[in-house]
């Protein structure tokens, strides 16, 4: 099978990763780039890369088989909807766009078309989540009904567009996208009832520079997503409760650690002393009563992103980011901008992909 010919709207970067991934790759190659800063252009040249002339000669390469756009975020709808009706499967970067409805005429376009349009949610292949995924699906810490999700950083907002609100900037379309993206995956068969979320203004009053979202799911499960550009002090990065044990991955690198519970009632509960007196209640557990292990992260190769999108091209897998997911995921982020407005829960109108 001949390699699929990709060409990146974008060298900035995303768009110069998409490049170093595919000159690499088994599946696919670049055919060439596009984009709008010379020094970018010339970059990319640098590197042996060929520079088309314009976006509308990129998608009227008849050797082209997939456009990947990795531009600033109000490019992705006009860029991905052009280049499907030049002939062109599309990649998009996220968030894959700034609204609903611009989502629903890229979808359109792939549907009227017939080509395929999907989006580069890389973080499906990190391994602290493909852990905390392994051990939500396994039962080992009994029902789960409390999941907690953070990144947290103390640079601000970068100092490029991702600070401004008419290129879609923000941490909740920046980072939550992923992350919110990571617990759908997760909990894929839990109806989302409603969503609760307050915005950061830190660093940067035009656009949230962090965040904290709580999803509230059927049957008792609550999934707490946090990003922060102004933390000196991290909190772990993944955070489980479960009726029979707790799980935590401290940091990205990090193993799992999970403690389960082998006995609840331990019986005399020897009490802890605080500042202020003696509780039972607070008190620590004993080795008798739980048993603790450690497990390692998984391995991920984020290319077989890549590799789905090539196979799914011709008809032999089906593409693993799929529209109903993009359109879940547009629901959770607009809940969210709207319960920050509003300072109240938002209930939507779920439907489970």
């Amino acid at each position: 099978m001949s390699k699929k010919r990709i060409a990146i709207v974008g060298y900035g970067g995303m768009g110069a990763w998409h490049a170093k991934k595919l000159l690499i790759s088994d599946v696919a190659e670049v055919a060439g780039i596009w984009d709008i800063d010379e020094a970018k252009r010339e970059a990319a040249k640098e590197k042996g890369i060929f520079v088309y002339d314009s976006f509308e000669s990129l998608i009227a390469d008849e050797t082209v088989d997939v456009v990947t756009i990795a531009t600033p975020n109000e490019w992705h709808m006009p860029m991905a909807v052009a280049a499907m009706e030049a002939g062109k499967n599309v990649i998009s970067e996220k968030p894959v766009t700034m609204s609903s409805e611009d989502l629903l005429k890229m979808i359109d376009a792939s549907n009227r078309t017939g080509k395929l349009f999907t989006v580069h949610q890389n973080r499906r292949w990190d391994a602290d989540f493909l852990a905390v995924k392994e051990l939500y699906a396994s039962g080992e810490l009994g029902d789960i009904f409390q999941i907690e999700s953070r990144v947290q950083g103390s640079h601000g907002i970068p100092g490029d567009w991702r600070g401004q609100k008419e290129h879609g900037g923000g941490m909740i379309l920046d980072w939550g996208v992923h992350l919110i993206d990571q617990i759908l995956q997760m909990v894929p068969d839990k109806k989302i009832e409603r969503i609760w979320c307050r915005c950061d203004h830190i660093t940067n009053y035009e656009v949230d520079d962090g965040f904290k979202l709580d999803i509230f799911f059927e049957k008792e499960l609550t999934a707490h997503i946090e990003v922060g550009t102004s933390h000196f002090i991290n909190l772990p990065r993944w955070y489980v409760n479960g009726t029979n044990g707790s799980a935590v991955i401290e940091d990205w690198n990090k193993p799992l650690r999970v403690v389960e519970c082998t006995e609840w009632d331990p019986g005399n509960v020897v009490p802890v002393v605080t500042a202020a007196g003696l509780t039972k209640t607070m008190a620590p557990r004993d080795s008798s009563t739980i048993a603790e292990h450690e497990v390692e992260l998984p391995k991920s190769d984020v290319h077989n992103f890549y590799r789905n999108v090539c196979a799914a091209i011709d008809g032999k897998e089906t593409q693993l980011i799929k529209h109903g997911e993009l359109q879940r995921v547009m629901k959770v982020m607009e809940a969210a901008f709207r319960s920050d407005e509003t300072g109240l829960p938002v209930e939507i109108d779920d439907k489970i992909c």
